[in-house]
């Protein structure tokens, strides 16, 4: 069995997983919720294995370098990203629902990972990636990432339970933690993923110095890095200054994972520049 292999069944583990947590949610039932999460693990440890293979393949090819140099490999380390945050949330939270709004997006990038017309054979690295910087700045940027698809994910959690719930506190469903725990695990989220974005700009920055000799060259994907930066930067800052919660910061979450996504997919298709080949 080869790498392929192993990451096509995770693709269909976590839409298992995600029907399960969905289910756990709507009949209500936590041992669907338990049987869910080891279900997680479980394709989580495929998933691990898949990646780890991927790793060995390359080098047996002569070509060795770690899983994260294009479309398919980054998406598939962003959804293991997500699943990883995701787990360490419900442990630490004691809330399994929270899965039914998180594991589709997990799903979702390893279905696009899977079935989109993109490269995924291992390909040597070009030039601009050959550097001891690329596992720096993409493992950072993406564990920002995944942490605000972790953040949008609850702001959805939120905004359906503040609507269906008729805006209480307890809402219909008591599976779903309290609008105030969701408001403060979105907070949290944001910061994550605002420091890590905030050191994979800063890693990107010294790595452009030694590919291309300037630290900073507005180039698309700098730029709406930085514009993304912005969105999450003037987010908390809004949270500190003026108190904002509840569903303008749910809305602000889901905003800021549009401009992620764009950040990281939009602009190696729809605009040109010097990261173009992370759309092979």
């Amino acid at each position: 069995m080869d790498s392929s292999q192993l990451l096509g069944i995770t693709t269909f583990t976590y839409l298992f997983a995600s029907f399960l947590y969905i289910g756990a949610l709507l009949f209500r039932s936590s041992k669907i919720g338990l049987f869910a999460t080891w279900f997680t693990v479980v394709a989580l440890v495929v998933q691990t294995a898949g990646l780890g293979l991927r790793w060995v393949e390359s080098y047996q090819m002569g070509i060795g370098h770690a899983p994260l140099t294009n479309m398919y490999e980054s998406v598939v380390f962003f959804a293991w990203t997500i699943v990883i945050l995701y787990l360490g949330i419900e442990w630490k939270f004691k809330t399994r629902t929270i899965g039914a709004f998180a594991l589709p997006l997990a799903f979702l990038a390893m279905a696009y990972g899977s079935f989109a017309p993109i490269n995924k054979g291992i390909n040597p690295l070009v030039p601009a990636l050959q550097s001891n910087w690329l596992l720096a700045h993409v493992i950072t940027c993406f564990v920002g990432y995944a942490a605000f698809a972790i953040a949008a994910a609850l702001g959805i959690m939120y905004l359906v339970k503040s609507y269906f719930g008729n805006g209480s506190e307890n809402g219909s469903n008591s599976l779903l933690p309290s609008l105030k725990v969701i408001d403060d695990i979105i907070h949290k989220s944001m910061i994550f993923g605002f420091i890590w974005l905030s050191a994979g700009i800063i890693t990107g920055a010294i790595w452009a110095n030694s590919a291309w000799g300037t630290y900073w060259g507005w180039d698309p994907k700098e730029t709406w890095s930085l514009i993304t930066w912005f969105v999450y930067a003037i987010t908390l800052h809004a949270r500190y200054t003026r108190g904002i919660s509840g569903k303008t910061i749910a809305w602000l979450s889901i905003v800021g994972l549009a401009a992620v996504i764009f950040t990281y997919y939009g602009v190696n298709f729809l605009l040109s520049g010097l990261h173009s080949y992370g759309s092979s």
